[in-house]
């Protein structure tokens, strides 16, 4: 049964939606899936049975492989979240300056901790590396530009967040545009956006965000039926993401995504529970934190099966320990940067624009 929550055509109007944060909860451990199966090849990808991962059933190989498209999970909740929150703001730069805090305290904890520690242990592109290089890097990686100059990629999955700059960017120039000079100014912007669509496909899920966004269009199957229903459509948009286009993988992420949406769906429900709740709230660290956690026991794992520990001990351990670890180093990193730094940043950072008043003792 299809339902519209809101007023028909209503508009989302920012308000906190359970299932959307254990969507999140799902994105992230999707890629950590993905990294449990790719990480212990160390880099080895031409010789069956790399590293320390073992023999495994081809189909649960595909299964796991697939874990890495949690970033189009991700995309459809920014396209739903940012619009509602640059209406909620009021003005670009308050817009922006809450974008800043919310994305670059971790992520720059993070780069400082990889450039300091990174050449010690010799870390990819660290070895052997020279001043220059080392300053470039640092500096296109810090403002997310290293694709468009050329340069490795520093964190492992920060290259999703040059998508989500380059779409809150786009985003409020052209909701501006399109406010203040009306359709005919706006329409240059929209065209680039509708060419980024081509260039890169997996920003079209950015669009399924911002239809529902825009809309009260939801899609409400109840119990079991709509638990599978979800979970049916989860499973052809992973499939579709890996074997055919990326716009393909739009239909089913429609589906999925209406059914998220809607209140008394199965699958909302289901992604409303406790756990998922509180993975969704620490998914930002989740997602970039994991590989900091997990390569020190990429590195012991590939020590230890050459000296001949069995592969599947070894990675039954990367996968229990990883989880256990990266859940721990996640949570931990969510209250000190992104709860207690952040509002120290906030404060201060406010401060030095909208300095209270002294009133003057009599």
């Amino acid at each position: 049964m299809i339902k519209t929550p809101h007023q028909p055509g209503a508009a989302y109007d920012g308000s906190f939606v359970p299932s959307v944060q254990g969507l999140r909860a799902i994105a992230a451990l999707s890629v950590l899936m993905d990294h449990f199966y790719d990480m212990p090849k160390g880099g080895m990808y031409d010789i069956p049975d790399p590293g320390f991962l073992p023999p495994l059933w081809p189909w649960l190989q595909s299964v796991i492989n697939v874990g890495g498209h949690g970033v189009e999970l991700f995309f459809m909740i920014s396209g739903f979240l940012i619009p509602a929150s640059l209406v909620r703001h009021g003005s670009l730069s308050r817009f922006f300056f809450d974008r800043v805090l919310r994305i670059m305290p971790v992520f720059v904890v993070l780069h400082l901790a990889l450039f300091a520690i990174g050449p010690i242990v010799a870390y990819k592109f660290f070895r052997g590396i020279d001043l220059s290089s080392y300053l470039a890097i640092f500096a296109a990686n810090l403002f997310f530009v290293q694709d468009a100059l050329g340069l490795p990629i520093a964190q492992q999955n920060a290259w999703t967040l040059t998508y989500e700059w380059a779409f809150y960017i786009w985003f409020a120039l052209t909701f501006s545009v399109w406010r203040t000079g009306g359709r005919l100014l706006a329409a240059p912007l929209i065209l680039l956006g509708i060419a980024c669509l081509m260039h890169w496909p997996i920003t079209a899920f950015f669009c399924i965000g911002m239809l529902f966004s825009a809309t009260g269009f939801r899609i409400s199957i109840p119990g079991r039926l709509g638990l599978l229903a979800g979970l049916v459509c989860g499973a052809a948009l992973y499939a579709s993401l890996v074997l055919f286009h990326p716009f393909v993988g739009l239909i089913p992420g429609f589906l999925l995504f209406g059914m998220v949406l809607a209140p008394e769906s199965g699958l909302g429900k289901a992604l409303s529970l406790p756990a998922l709740q509180y993975v969704g709230k620490i998914s930002y660290s989740l997602y970039l934190v994991h590989p900091f956690v997990l390569f020190p026991l990429q590195v012991i794992g590939l020590k230890l099966v050459a000296a001949g520990v069995d592969r599947w001990l070894l990675w039954t351990a990367f996968i229990g320990l990883g989880l256990v670890m990266s859940l721990v180093a996640s949570a931990i990193s969510y209250e000190l940067i992104e709860v207690r730094l952040r509002r120290l940043l906030d404060g201060a950072i406010r401060g030095m624009f909208s300095r209270p008043q002294i009133e003057q003792s009599v």
